[in-house]
């Protein structure tokens, strides 16, 4: 089950981008808007924990056979 293995670890590493990206904006601030609305801190923060609990979970479920 190579393929389904190499699936997992692809979609946990885009995740764990995500998370970075996350991050990213946490460490600098940088203002995000959706037309006129200034997204809030708080959804990256929510972001980066779910998107980084993914990434570990679907990298381990790619080790276990």
């Amino acid at each position: 089950m190579k393929s389904k293995n190499l699936g997992l670890q692809l979609a946990g590493t885009i995740f764990g981008l995500v998370a970075i990206a996350h991050i990213i904006r946490l460490v600098t601030g940088c203002p995000v808007s959706i037309c006129e609305w200034l997204l809030p801190i708080w959804i990256n923060v929510m972001g980066a924990i779910a998107c980084g609990f993914l990434s570990w979970w679907l990298w381990k479920l790619s080790f276990q056979k």
